[in-house]
């Protein structure tokens, strides 16, 4: 199981792609910036958008990773006080 479950984690991790998204009022500042002559702020704003989006999902692997180790150290405080 351990190792179905690292090569799944493997291959997400590998399979990363470039992914721009924009919400319609991004649009339309980067629209009026772009006319403006400023087309660069583009970028950033797509940068932004892709760190908002990673944070809560880092959170949680965060929380998970920290829940998994307590428990797995209960377990074995369990098993060494009943041996």
């Amino acid at each position: 199981m351990k190792k179905v479950l690292i090569i799944f984690l493997a291959m997400v991790i590998l399979n990363v792609t470039a992914a721009s998204a924009q919400c319609a009022m991004c649009r339309t500042t980067l629209e009026n910036n772009f006319t403006n002559g400023n087309p660069g702020i583009g970028a950033g704003i797509n940068t932004g958008i892709l760190y908002l989006l990673v944070l809560p999902y880092l959170a949680v692997l965060t929380l998970g990773y920290f829940w998994l180790k307590s428990s797995r150290n209960a377990k074995q405080q369990l098993t060494k006080e009943h041996s």
